[in-house]
């Protein structure tokens, strides 16, 4: 899956890119500057992985630095991704459970929580 992001952000000339606005519906995005886009990337693509469609993934792949920046972004999101979610970037991303710090989080509460 987006085996072809390389292509599908050459394609966009016209600069159409761009993460759905209504899945950042509490942020103005029209003022955010690439610094705030950069500060904010871990809430924008937490809110890709859980609401946006194929083309807000090739939009986060074109601001954060393509497939493997995404990846990176992902590894670290510390909110804890439903059980479907994060098997979906599990999946596309090839991680293991352990990579990622939302899964360690939630297994470090799941033990204080049951002890």
């Amino acid at each position: 899956m987006f085996n072809d992001w390389k292509e599908v952000i050459e394609a966009d000339t016209e600069n159409k890119l761009k993460v759905s606005s209504h899945l950042l519906w509490d942020v103005n995005i029209s003022g955010l500057t690439p610094a705030k886009w950069q500060a904010m990337r871990f809430f924008v693509v937490q809110r890709v992985i859980e609401r946006g469609d194929e083309s807000d993934f090739y939009a986060i792949f074109k601001l954060y630095g393509g497939f493997d920046g995404v990846k990176e972004i992902v590894k670290q999101i510390k909110a804890v991704l439903n059980p479907r979610d994060e098997a979906f970037v599990r999946t596309v991303f090839d991680l293991r459970k352990e990579d990622l710090i939302c899964y360690e989080r939630k297994r470090l509460r799941d033990i204080y929580l049951n002890s």
